[in-house]
């Protein structure tokens, strides 16, 4: 599983960089983010190309893990 590291970046910065992982076709993602917004704009995305996605939060951090 490819793991994200978006901490620390705005949108569209982690969709941005979540659409180019999901270009490679894998089944599953990991994203990490650290921003309530970043964790909703790509929870939407991840959803629109078909992902299940569960978040587990640590603190003031958001794991996101897309799968297929």
């Amino acid at each position: 599983m490819k793991t994200i590291d978006a901490r620390g970046l705005s949108c569209p910065e982690p969709v941005i960089m979540l659409r180019k992982a999901m270009a490679s076709g894998e089944n599953a993602y990991q994203l990490i983010v650290d921003n309530h917004a970043s964790k909703e704009n790509t929870t939407r995305y991840g959803q629109s190309q078909g992902y299940q996605v569960s978040v587990e939060m640590q603190g003031t951090e958001y794991t996101l893990t897309f799968k297929k």
